[in-house]
């Protein structure tokens, strides 16, 4: 498989992704990002946590939630946990921000 053959694969695997997200995205009302991912959910939970040495963690509980990453077999997932030192990202979307162009 030549370089061009791979950069068009990915191209076109971002491509589905992005019209699968534009499919789904009307079923959510949260958007979570965090460092390595970007879901959408129904249900989050987000508890600001600390270790004993005073660092703090954040520890994100989704259920029945959609995740962003083109090369997961299935998106949809029951429950997801994060844990995780970066920062975490919550929106509440609006029913305007739900509202994507026909094209």
């Amino acid at each position: 498989m030549s370089a061009e053959d791979l950069e068009k694969y990915e191209t076109e695997m971002e491509l589905q992704l992005y019209r699968e997200y534009r499919d789904v995205v009307g079923l959510f009302a949260y958007v979570v990002e965090t460092e390595r991912r970007f879901y959408l959910t129904n249900t989050v939970d987000l508890q600001v946590r600390s270790t004993e040495n005073g660092e703090v963690f954040f520890e994100v509980t989704m259920q029945d939630a959609w995740v962003w990453d083109m090369y997961r077999p299935a998106r949809f997932v029951k429950s997801v946990r994060v844990v995780t030192f970066k920062d975490v990202n919550v929106e509440e979307l609006a029913k305007s921000d739900l509202e994507l162009p026909e094209s």
